[in-house]
């Protein structure tokens, strides 16, 4: 295979395009010849040529940066960068015309009505295509992807593939051909739209000079799709998004949906059944639920009729869409037509049940359980890319025969591979291998040719079809890869359909079909989300409040303004020992370097528990799961977070680990203003107070008591403390004295001005759990309130008893005693708030 560089005019023109080169025997999306760019790519070239190479990389810097942000990532199992790799995404878009789109379209609408209508044969109708010969039996009944207990279930509108997904490649003659065809639950439209996100503020002129078609009226139709595709009679229906979770591959893609959309973004545990009705737990109470958009795969979703062993789905749900009262989309079976065996048979059966010819040609496929088809592909065996004819595979990937080292070895692998074909034909698809077409890349900051190939995506509402302008355009990693995965290491482009003349297609106003849409509520809080959002409150919290301790020690042990004596060091070092940050035993005099290592220990160690990385995973994890309910902004600052606590110490640990101790408060305060000021006042911020409010609490009080009970005299240890409660500035103006232990407590304990005050967080527990309890649906009048009444009122009693006060000073066990019991009534209001709010164990019906 050759390839020759593409020529231009002009030095700028050379450096741009002076690695591009077009391999013969492939078709170049860019270039028509080696010296011709394509006309519909000319003004976007010399676009970029007059940015210049330099602008170019800094607007990729740019748009790296929004990615890092926004908190893009597809997760890989076994990926060496983690769960959470950042997605990949290459700038320079797929170019097609809007005539070349037109026909396109034509032939994915043409595709999704005729999948639709087998799988209603299939599964609702007599199944006529199997009893007149159109299928054969094998390939239906020994496909696991068959759910019997799905068959003759009725869904509404006939509408068995809401969303359809295809995998789209040109051929070296230019034609476009199907790869695949996503059924079940494709994925990568969220995707697509937020590619579209980043490369509109990375090339705001390009798009709009080029009146590239817009994306969200696809995105608003579905939505109004998935309404219409509620069971009959509901007025208001509930529709909810069912993720697998925050470990899912594409849980980036399942929360940012949610949120664009406006649906609840839930898990199987959120779910249940309940007189053949699904119901969402909420705190709330039960809510029904009337449609649910799926990303789980169709036998996991009902481990009581489907697959047992499946923790992702809800017992009971095939049934209740047997009686009629919820909505699945895709419906459960669709993933039967991911098969690529069917590659073979579409042809007929569009002539048979559209009377049209297929628009979209299939990639040549031969099913092995024929046995013209089983001789040909023995035949062909070494031209020919050999896949599992059942089961989900990556597109474009499968077993092929490649060329061996030796003919013996060849001999051997060919008589083992034809063997296992034999054994079970119906198991085995084999399809042509087709060189999928070239597009520019931006590789190691140059133009560079790389495979490509587009996934289209069609919702289907029974009345209207809707497609996706473009949709999500995966690139190979590698220049030699004609297997185009995300699996294996690809990445990703924003696809431009090109309008006709210079003004782009009018994007349709949103229209809510009924006023029942423009009224539509979304159902409550679930109480796993609410659980998540307690649970950030509590680690938030938890976090900041660890970072101050640190920061205070390393401060004061490193030199700066406040390090004393060894008495400090004594006191410092007993107070982290009470504090849970030294394990014990602690030495009688530990020097200042032992207390700094061990500083820098919690600070880096991932395996230290209860440490600052410990802390940062929990914190990442509650936040995944409730990403969907965060803004744009809220979610930045978390992932701000996430980047700031990457530093390690170098050279000047100390001061490096200062800085990132600086950065990680400052994050913290960020997301609490974010949290206090832009999030509305609903359940859901309750919960995420609540718990802030109560772990604060509970820190101040283990603060308190540590110091009280150091060794030293307590006044060695109260400026620090004060630092760490960030009450030093406060103290002052009100003593303006040395501190005192009498003063502390009572700055700390019950001033109610304070807001780092025991007392200021349980004025607002109480109104939080006033809020809730005044709803009838979350809950009835309980022992919370007089709990909290309680706690105040000690709080007050305590404290104002002078001989308390003189108890305080000489840290009396009363005063210990006092803080343990106030201590655990806080413990017990967090495990009646668990046990009330997110455990379900008594139905209330909404």
């Amino acid at each position: 295979m050759s390839a020759e560089p593409v020529q231009n005019t002009g030095s700028d023109a050379e450096s741009m395009l002076q690695h591009y080169s077009v391999a013969s025997g492939i078709f170049d999306e860019m270039a028509e010849a080696p010296a011709t760019p394509r006309p519909h790519w000319r003004s976007f070239i010399e676009s970029l040529q007059q940015l210049g190479r330099q602008e170019v990389l800094s607007r990729w810097e740019n748009g790296r940066r929004i990615i890092r942000e926004h908190g893009v990532t597809y997760n890989v199992y076994g990926d060496p960068q983690g769960m959470d790799r950042p997605w990949g995404l290459d700038f320079v878009p797929l170019l097609i015309t809007a005539h070349e789109w037109a026909r396109i379209e034509a032939g994915l609408v043409q595709r999704s009505r005729l999948l639709n209508l087998i799988l209603a044969d299939l599964y609702g109708g007599s199944q006529r295509l199997l009893r007149d010969g159109f299928l054969p039996p094998e390939l239906i009944y020994a496909n696991p992807g068959f759910l019997r207990p799905c068959r003759g279930i009725h869904v509404p509108s006939e509408v068995y593939l809401h969303l359809h997904a295809c995998d789209l490649g040109r051929s070296p003659d230019g034609q476009w051909w199907v790869f695949s065809d996503r059924t079940q639950a494709p994925s990568g439209a969220g995707y697509a739209w937020e590619n579209r996100t980043i490369v509109s503020r990375i090339l705001p002129d390009e798009i709009r000079d080029a009146s590239v078609q817009r994306l969200g009226s696809f995105f608003r139709h579905e939505r109004e799709m998935l309404f219409n595709l509620a069971p009959p009679g509901r007025n208001h229906p509930n529709v909810v998004l069912l993720t697998p979770g925050p470990h899912n591959g594409t849980y980036f893609e399942h929360a940012y949906l949610a949120r664009h959309l406006a649906f609840p973004l839930i898990e199987g545990a959120d779910l249940t059944v309940r007189d053949r009705r699904v119901f969402l737990k909420t705190i709330e109470g039960l809510q029904p639920v009337d449609v649910i958009l799926r990303r789980v795969d169709d036998s996991f979703c009902d481990p009581l009729e489907l697959r047992g062993d499946s923790f992702l789905g809800v017992s009971g749900l095939v049934e209740a869409t047997r009686a009629g009262n919820v909505t699945v989309a895709n419906a459960l079976g669709a993933g039967l037509m991911e098969s690529p065996a069917f590659l073979a048979f579409l042809p007929s059966l569009c002539r048979h049940l559209l009377s049209e010819e297929l628009l979209l040609p299939s990639i040549a496929t031969w099913w092995c359980g024929q046995a013209e088809e089983l001789r040909y592909v023995i035949e062909h065996l070494d031209s020919l890319i050999l896949k599992p004819a059942f089961g989900v595979q990556p597109p474009l990937s499968g077993q092929a025969l490649g060329p061996p080292k030796s003919r013996r070895k060849l001999t051997e692998e060919r008589a083992r591979l034809i063997q296992r074909i034999q054994s079970a034909p119906r198991n085995f698809v084999a399809q042509e291998r087709v060189k999928v077409s070239r597009a520019p890349a931006w590789v190691d900051n140059q133009l560079t040719a790389r495979s490509v190939v587009v996934r289209a995506y069609v919702a289907n509402g029974g009345d209207e079809i809707a497609v996706l302008p473009g949709g999500l355009t995966r690139v190979a990693n590698d220049p030699d890869d004609l297997v185009v995965s995300m699996q294996s290491g690809g990445g990703s482009k924003d696809t431009w359909i090109l309008a006709n003349g210079t003004t782009s297609r009018p994007e349709p106003a949103q229209v809510m079909g009924e006023p029942r849409l423009a009224d539509y509520v979304s159902p409550g809080v679930p109480s796993r989300a609410a659980d998540h959002l307690f649970w950030l409150g509590r680690y938030t919290e938890r976090l900041e409040q660890l970072l101050r301790v640190l920061r205070c020690v390393l401060g004061r042990v490193s030199g700066e303004p406040g390090a004393e004596d060894l008495l400090e060091c004594r006191g410092l070092a007993e107070l982290a020992a009470q504090l849970s940050v030294f394990p014990p035993p602690l030495c009688a005099d530990p020097s200042r370097s032992e207390l700094s290592q061990r500083m820098l220990h919690v600070l880096y160690h991932p395996d230290e528990p209860g440490g600052v990385r410990e802390l940062l995973k929990h914190v990442r994890f509650t936040a995944s799961a409730v990403r969907d309910r965060f803004s744009g902004d809220t979610w930045r600052i978390l992932g701000r977070i996430e980047v700031d606590a990457r530093s390690r110490p170098g050279r000047l640990p100390l001061a490096r680990a200062t800085a990132l101790i600086h950065n990680l408060v400052l994050d913290l305060a960020a997301f609490s203003g974010m949290e206090m000021e832009n999030m509305t006042r609903g359940h859901g911020w309750r919960f995420l107070d609540f718990g802030r409010r109560l772990e604060r609490g509970l820190s101040v009080l283990k603060l308190l008591r540590a110091a009280a009970s150091v060794e030293l005299p307590p006044a060695a240890v109260l400026e620090p403390v004060l630092e760490i409660a960030d009450s030093v500035m406060t103290y002052r103006r009100q003593y303006f004295t040395a501190p005192c232990l009498a003063g502390v407590l009572d700055l700390l304990l019950r001033d109610e001005s304070n807001p780092r005050s025991v007392l200021f967080q349980i004025n607002v527990l109480g109104e939080h759990v006033a809020a809730l309890i005044a709803d009838s649906k979350t809950a009835s009048p309980s022992l919370d309130r007089e709990r909290i009444q309680s706690l105040a009122t000690s709080l007050r009693s305590r404290i104002r008893d002078e001989a308390a006060v003189r108890d305080a000073e000489g840290a009396s066990p009363p005063l210990l005693d006092s803080l343990s019991t106030w201590a655990r009534n806080l413990s017990e209001l967090s495990d009646q708030v668990t046990n009330r709010f997110f455990s379900h164990s008594l139905p209330r019906m909404s």
